[in-house]
C-alpha cells in the first residue's frame, strides 16, 4: 500500500487541475447557454442547433482518445497544457465568428482541448491522491467544472441581454493564460514515470491500445466502461445542452431569469459533487455510482412533468444536486480499473467512446422538441441513467488497482 498522504505536490496539482476544469466548463457551457441566441441569430432550425452541440462533442470524442494515448506516451503534464491552450484559443475566435459554419467548426476543433483536459487532468490527479480521500478530491475536482458553469451562467445573465452572446467566448482567453501559469513547472507523478521505465525494458514494446486489448480481463472492464460512459453522456449532455432551450422555449423563462435558474441548478450541482465524492470515500465507489445514477433517472422525468414557471426554479435545485452526481465517482472509480501501462489509453478511451452517446443526445432530443416539446425529449433521459448507474453496480470491481503506486501488480497490464 502507497503512503496514505496527501503531499504539497499533490495539492498544487489538485488546485491547478480544479482551475483549469472550472475554465474547461465555463467553455462547454457557454454554448448551451448561447444556443438561443446563436440560433436566433443564424436563423436556424432546433435540430441545427443540436448539431452544434454534437459537432462539439464529436470533436471531444476524437481529442480525449487522442489525448489518452498521448499521456501515456509523452507524459500527463504536457497533454493537459496543450489542452489548455488549445480550447481557451478555439473558444475565443468563436467570438469573432461570422457564419453559423465557422461556429461549428471552431466548436469542433475547441471540442479536442475540452476533452484533453478533462479525461488527463484529472487521471493526472488521481495519480497523486492517496485512495482513502480519492474520491473526495476528485469529487471536489469534478465541482470545478460545476462552478465554471455557474460563472458562465452568471455572467450570461448580464451580457447576453445587454451585449450578446459573442463577448462571452471572448472572454476564454483570459483564465486559459491564468491555468497555464499555474502549471509551470508542474511534474508528472511517479507511477507514470515507473510506467514509462518498465515500458522501454520490454523485449518487443507494445503499442497501448493492444495490450490493453490482448488482456481478456482488462478489456472486459474497458468494454463495460465504454457502454457505463455511453449511457452517462446520453443523459448528461442531453441535459445539459437543452436545459436552457427548455426553460426559454417550453417555460418561456426570459434570458435574465434563465440565467439564474441555470446558475442555481449548478450550484447545486456543485455541492452534489462534492457530497457524493465524500461518501464514495466512506460507502465505496460502486455503492454511491449505483445511487446517484438510479435516483437521477427517477427524478428527471418527474421533474419534466410536474414544472411550471412557478416551481420550476426550486425543482432545478435537486435536479442539479443530483444529475452530475456519477460524475464525482467515474474519474475515480475508472483510473482504478487500469493498470498505469495502460491507464491513460484505456481511461480516455472508454469515457471518450461515451462520447457517441453524447454526440447523439442533443440531436435526438431536438428531433424530439420539433415533433413535442423540449421536455419530453428531457424526459426520456432517465433511462440511460439507469443503466449507466446499473452496469457498473453489476459488473465492475471498485479498487483494483492503485493510481499512485509504482509496485509491479499496479502498473503493467
Amino acid at each position: 500500500m502507497t503512503e496514505e498522504k496527501m503531499d504539497k505536490t499533490g495539492m498544487r496539482v489538485a488546485i491547478a487541475i480544479f482551475v483549469a476544469l472550472t475554465v474547461d466548463g465555463m467553455d462547454l457551457q457557454m454554448l448551451a447557454l448561447s444556443l438561443p441566441s446563436i440560433m436566433k441569430e443564424y436563423n436556424v432550425s432546433t435540430i441545427m442547433g443540436g448539431a452544434l452541440g454534437t459537432y462539439t462533442l464529436l470533436g471531444m470524442g476524437i481529442g480525449g482518445i487522442l489525448a489518452g494515448w498521448l499521456s501515456d506516451r509523452f507524459g500527463r503534464v504536457r497533454v493537459v497544457k496543450w489542452a489548455v491552450l488549445t480550447f481557451s484559443l478555439f473558444t475565443a475566435l468563436i467570438g469573432v465568428s461570422s457564419s453559423f459554419t465557422q461556429v461549428a467548426c471552431l466548436r469542433f476543433l475547441s471540442g479536442f482541448g475540452i476533452a484533453a483536459l478533462y479525461s488527463v487532468g484529472t487521471l493526472l490527479a488521481a495519480e497523486y491522491v492517496p485512495t482513502r480521500i480519492r474520491t473526495t478530491v476528485l469529487g471536489t475536482l469534478q465541482a470545478g467544472w460545476s462552478v465554471g458553469y455557474v460563472l458562465a451562467a452568471i455572467l450570461s445573465s448580464w451580457i447576453l441581454p445587454a451585449m450578446g452572446w459573442r463577448p462571452l467566448f471572448l472572454m476564454a482567453i483570459v483564465p486559459g493564460i491564468i491555468c497555464l501559469l499555474l502549471m509551470i513547472g508542474m511534474k508528472d507523478p511517479e507511477s507514470w514515470f515507473a510506467a514509462r521505465t518498465v515500458a522501454k525494458a520490454a523485449e518487443k514494446p507494445q503499442n497501448e491500445f493492444a495490450l490493453l486489448w490482448q488482456n481478456k480481463s482488462i478489456r472486459w472492464i474497458f468494454l463495460l466502461w465504454c457502454f457505463t460512459s455511453i449511457m452517462l453522456q446520453f443523459g448528461y449532455y442531453g441535459a445539459n445542452t437543452w436545459l436552457p432551450s427548455y426553460l426559454v422555449k417550453d417555460l418561456h423563462v426570459n434570458l435574465k431569469s434563465m440565467g439564474w435558474y441555470v446558475a442555481a441548478t449548478y450550484t447545486l450541482m456543485v455541492v452534489g459533487k462534492i457530497v457524493t465524492g465524500y461518501l464514495g470515500d466512506i460507502f465505496g465507489r460502486r455503492v454511491m455510482w449505483v445511487l446517484a445514477g438510479i435516483c437521477t433517472a427517477l427524478y428527471l422525468p418527474a421533474v419534466i412533468y410536474f414544472a411550471t414557471p412557478g416551481n420550476i426554479a426550486y425543482l432545478l435545485l435537486f435536479f442539479g444536486f443530483l444529475y452530475g452526481a456519477p460524475y464525482a465517482i467515474n474519474s475515480t472509480y475508472m483510473s482504478e480499473s487500469f493498470p498505469a501501462s495502460v491507464r491513460g489509453t484505456a481511461v480516455a478511451t472508454a469515457y471518450n467512446v461515451g462520447r457517441i452517446g453524447s454526440t447523439i443526445s442533443p440531436l435526438v432530443i431536438g428531433i424530439v422538441a420539433k415533433s413535442y416539446s423540449v421536455g419530453a425529449g428531457l424526459a426520456i433521459l432517465g433511462i440511460s441513467y439507469a443503466l449507466c448507474g446499473l452496469i457498473p453496480g453489476l459488473f465492475i470491481r471498485e479498487k483494483m488497482f492503485d493510481p499512485k503506486s509504482t509496485k509491479e501488480e499496479d502498473i503493467k497490464a
